[in-house]
């Protein structure tokens, strides 16, 4: 199909992108992929915040963002700090540095755009969340959304990230520049902190929410995602629930349905701007 919106990156030329692209790089960032981004479709008046996961970089967002950008949405892919350097960095972060990085590109988007709203996958949907209680975003799209982490022993890393500092996980050898393979015990300790933060929360997000969780998810308790969206004030929420093809990262080719899912994001963000919206909750 032919683009009627071509996507316009504008991440060297818009002077907040800009910024954000300069403290990543001072921060450590090498790899261009792992910096922030932004696209400006002609003509957009409204966006989209997205926050990449945990151990993750804002490329795990693009793909998401050059559908929005197909349709016309602009979009900023914040850089979580502690990430797309050194799992080192991240051992040495707290999720308010975290939540930090999600305000500055929310101040970022809100001197050009009214309509902001907020798209993140796994511990970026917490992140967003805390911030959603404010009723700063028009509405949130939630990939991989959670409340328990998979593993049995991630409620204790706060003490034994003392006596094993570091998870190997096995990773593609290809995507070694955008994700570790080693995960800091001391940033799940900071995902534990963060999720007593948005349990707690969770009551207070009233604006409308789009959630997705996959039965292939070897990372987080997907049941826990329906349980967040349960204890949502919000009125207006819908969720879907994939199979077991679905994995925990949904915003990559290894989903099956990103395409699908990136379609109903962007009808989720469409439908709330335009009069007389005929979005169904489920």
């Amino acid at each position: 199909m032919k683009r009627q919106n071509p996507p316009i990156d504008c991440s060297e030329t818009h002077s907040g992108c800009q910024n954000l692209r300069r403290d990543s790089q001072s921060q450590g960032v090498v790899d261009q992929d792992n910096l922030p981004f932004m696209l400006c479709p002609p003509g957009a008046k409204t966006a989209v915040l997205l926050v990449h996961g945990f151990t993750a970089t804002p490329w795990e967002m693009r793909p998401l963002a050059e559908f929005l950008a197909e349709s016309g949405i602009a979009s900023l892919a914040v850089r979580l700090p502690g990430h797309g350097t050194s799992p080192e960095d991240l051992a040495g972060c707290r999720w308010e540095e975290w939540s930090d990085a999600i305000l500055d590109g929310y101040q970022i988007l809100s001197k050009d755009f009214q309509a902001i709203y907020g798209m993140g996958m796994s511990t970026g949907c917490l992140l967003l969340l805390t911030m959603a209680q404010a009723k700063q975003f028009k509405g949130l799209v939630l990939f991989s959304p959670y409340l328990r982490v998979l593993h049995r022993l991630a409620p204790y890393a706060g003490w034994l990230k003392w006596i094993r500092p570091y998870q190997v996980k096995p990773a593609d050898a290809e995507l070694n520049e955008c994700y570790y393979n080693r995960r800091p015990l001391a940033g799940i300790h900071q995902i534990n902190r963060l999720l007593k933060t948005v349990r707690s929360q969770l009551p207070r997000v009233v604006c409308p929410v789009l959630a997705f969780n996959g039965e292939g998810d070897q990372t987080v308790d997907i049941d826990s995602g329906r349980q967040l969206m349960d204890l949502l004030g919000s009125s207006f929420k819908i969720y879907a629930r994939y199979g077991p093809e679905v994995p925990h990262v949904l915003t990559q080719e290894e989903n099956p349905y990103c395409g699908a899912m990136f379609a109903q994001a962007t009808n989720f963000v469409q439908e709330l701007e335009a009069p007389g919206s005929t979005v169904r909750v489920r």
